[in-house]
């Protein structure tokens, strides 16, 4: 969020006062580090699983997963919204709901609704697309190391939310197209991360773009490793289950938070930015 302190006035050498006015501001999230990229591959996997978890083992169906999902996203968002700061825990609890609503989402289309994955990966990029433009136009940027209002934050999430549906289209689409298999769809979406990677820190590819095309893909590389631990053998997987798979990655994922949480090493410091009155 943004706040602003005074200060007093401060007498130049003209004799003029210049009270300057303060805003420090305070990123709503991490930092980008090797940590992030384990956790929201990890809360992807989970995404995954736990959506097949709840509807096939609970016996919840699709729309009854769909509705309890998004209730407790829907709670846990208002909380992350009325955090003065960045909190890794009500974050990353933020970004694993938001991951099995967004698999929901694409889930209802394709089995529900019967619409193709062609056309819900086309409207889920373009609805995306959209989302970026707005952003930009409103706050001239798309960057995430100043996630520090509640109009940039609304973005930063809406745009989220639809990197998992996108993802999650494109990935199975990607997967029945191809008939790769699990492990091998996991290898050609790291291959495709690696591809960004190399774009951005060898041919100088926008740092943004860079970001947000690789935090589209982790999508698919997640749903394809969880697949591959949780499906029977008989499918090409290795049969661990989706509780087993999934309270693995989650014991995981908690580990890495408490550790961060402790450590504090993805938390931006707050920076201080004069405000010029008029």
């Amino acid at each position: 969020m943004t706040y602003e302190t005074s200060e007093s006035p401060v007498v130049s050498e003209a004799g003029q006062a210049a009270p300057p006015r303060h805003r420090l501001r305070w990123n709503k999230v991490p930092e980008v580090t090797v940590y992030f990229w384990i956790i929201k591959v990890l809360c992807t996997t989970v995404g995954e699983t736990g959506a097949d978890l709840l509807n096939e083992k609970a016996g919840m169906g699709l729309t009854g997963v769909s509705v309890l999902m998004s209730a407790l996203l829907a709670v846990v968002l208002v909380v992350q919204f009325r955090t003065r700061s960045y909190r890794a825990g009500v974050y990353w609890l933020a970004v694993a709901l938001i991951s099995v609503v967004g698999t929901l989402i694409s889930d209802n289309l394709t089995d529900n609704m019967g619409v193709p994955l062609e056309t819900s990966t086309t409207v889920f990029a373009i609805i995306l697309a959209i989302v970026f433009v707005v952003w930009y136009r409103r706050e001239r940027t798309l960057s995430i190391h100043h996630i520090d209002t509640t109009s940039r934050e609304s973005f930063y999430w809406l745009a989220v939310l639809f990197t998992f549906a996108l993802g999650t289209a494109a990935g199975d689409l990607v997967s029945e197209r191809m008939d790769l298999g699990y492990w091998l769809s996991a290898v050609l979406f790291a291959a495709a991360i690696g591809a960004v990677a190399i774009a951005h820190f060898a041919l100088g590819l926008d740092a943004v773009w860079s970001f947000w095309i690789a935090y589209i893909l982790t999508r698919p590389l997640g749903a394809s490793i969880g697949d591959y631990l949780s499906q029977p053998t008989g499918d090409g997987g290795l049969g661990l289950g989706t509780v087993v798979t999934s309270g693995l990655f989650l014991a995981v994922i908690l580990g890495l938070v408490v550790y961060l949480s402790v450590s504090r090493r993805d938390v931006t410091e707050p920076e201080q930015a004069t405000v010029r009155t008029a």
